[in-house]
């Protein structure tokens, strides 16, 4: 479980910098690091109470980071 969920955070913090460096966010860095780290966080404890699921662990921690840049910056912005 501990290298699951340190992989989790490796693989989130990775997506985070790479969408901001690709353009795909314009959020800042460490913001869309942060952001990706607290949807992988949310949806890593979500899969062990429910047992949700995607695939093997690095899918999740992907798609949950991708969900979290989605979702949380087009929901403060006007």
């Amino acid at each position: 479980m501990f290298p699951s969920l340190i992989g989790t955070v490796v693989i989130a913090g990775l997506t985070g910098y790479l969408s901001e460096r690709t353009g795909f966010t314009h959020n800042g860095i460490l913001q869309s690091i942060i952001i990706c780290i607290g949807g992988a966080f949310l949806f890593y404890f979500v899969s062990l109470m429910f047992g949700i699921s995607f695939g093997p662990p690095a899918m999740n921690a992907i798609l949950a980071s991708i969900g979290a840049l989605i979702i949380v910056p087009t929901h403060w912005r006007k």
